[in-house]
């Protein structure tokens, strides 16, 4: 490889702490290239493909917000998350018809957060994940409810002989087996908070205050199909406003399906994914291994990217290149190195490619 494509590759972007990276707020309502990428990534899982980049051109954050939550694939991704967060992944992961059938439920309105919530609770999948009195009951607590069991001993202790099938007043309610367990907790007021506030987390990236998160927990429980109604008014809010200008690492899981629509225009099947999380899961910092799969990907051939002879305008390339990928505009300093290094016969378009998708600030959102 010559000199000036490592230059490229060395010297494209700044180096730094990837949590840490910042970028300025576009105005109130604007769908910059930043933002249309992250809505689609906090509310779908993935990036925009290609196609929605260019139908959303123009248009406003809160039409995009309100398109993406009208989707199937919205709650597709809602499920997954939920799983995720209860550790039901992988082997544990539900087979039954009954939960494979939520996102389509949801979509439909015929069930709401709580009941979707609920029914996983239930299922074997959830108990064979939480076996035994103790774990089952203590997931139950802290997970469904936010309580700190150390502190409620007394209430475990109940929880645990409802468990085991004997009758007894557990947060303030009968019951006598391991379903009322969840049912009670499910019926909680506290359940309905605690979800909205790991949500809201999820998907602003801020703790929410009591006065909101108490009204979205009136809003819920008047209406059980709020909750997409909720989430619109999140994207459309102060918090999620600062979430844009403040990237994170990636979980593995959204960065491979992120680099899988960013070069391929395509999801990954269930085995593209499981393979590369699992390796990915399996190292303390993934990522080197990353950089490595994106470089995989690229030599696969099945990538869209042009050749440099196809390539007429390379500095639009370039910064239609750094808004798809990183989403926001090249600087000055940027654009002068990746349009100098695409003059040289050498440096190939995948190369410019693999110098952002290799780069820290790619593995964020």
């Amino acid at each position: 490889m010559r000199a000036s494509i490592l230059w490229l590759a060395a010297l494209a972007l700044p180096a730094g702490s990837a949590p840490a990276q910042e970028r300025a707020a576009a105005p109130a309502g604007v769908l910059d290239a930043g933002a249309l990428r992250a809505v689609h990534q906090d509310l779908l899982g993935r990036p925009p493909y290609a196609a929605e980049r260019a139908a959303w051109s123009g248009k406003s954050l809160d039409e995009l917000a309100a398109d993406l939550l009208a989707r199937p694939e919205f709650w597709e991704h809602w499920l997954d998350e939920q799983l995720y967060f209860f550790l039901l992944v992988d082997n544990f992961r539900p087979q039954s018809d009954r939960v494979r059938e939520l996102p389509a439920e949801l979509y439909g309105g015929r069930i709401g957060v709580r009941g979707a919530i609920h029914r996983i609770a239930l299922s074997s999948s959830f108990d064979q994940r939480n076996p035994g009195p103790d774990t089952f009951v203590t997931v139950v607590m802290e997970q469904m409810l936010g309580i700190t069991v150390q502190k409620e001993q007394r209430e475990l202790e109940i929880g645990k002989k409802l468990y085991d099938g004997q009758q007894g007043l557990f947060l303030g309610r009968t019951g006598s087996s391991q379903a009322d367990v969840v049912r009670i907790a499910v019926e909680d007021r506290g359940f309905l908070a605690e979800l909205l506030r790991r949500e809201h987390r999820r998907i602003a990236r801020a703790e929410p205050a009591a006065k909101d998160l108490a009204a979205w927990v009136r809003t819920l429980e008047a209406d059980a199909l709020a909750f997409p109604a909720l989430v619109r008014g999140w994207v459309g809010g102060e918090a999620y406003r600062r979430r844009l200008t403040e990237k994170t690492v990636q979980p593995n899981r959204l960065y491979v399906r992120s680099m899988y629509v960013d070069l391929m225009d395509r999801l990954p099947d269930a085995d593209e994914a499981r393979r590369m999380e699992t390796a990915l899961d399996g190292l303390a910092d993934p990522a080197p291994l990353r950089s490595v799969l994106a470089r995989l990907l690229l030599d696969s051939g099945e990538t869209a990217t042009p050749e440099r002879k196809d390539v007429p305008d390379p500095g639009a390339w370039v910064q239609g290149l750094f808004e798809r990928l990183l989403g926001r505009s090249a600087s000055a300093a940027e654009l002068t190195a990746f349009t100098s290094a695409l003059q040289d016969p050498a440096c190939r378009t995948t190369t410019a490619v693999y110098a952002l998708v290799s780069h820290p600030e790619y593995q964020t959102y």
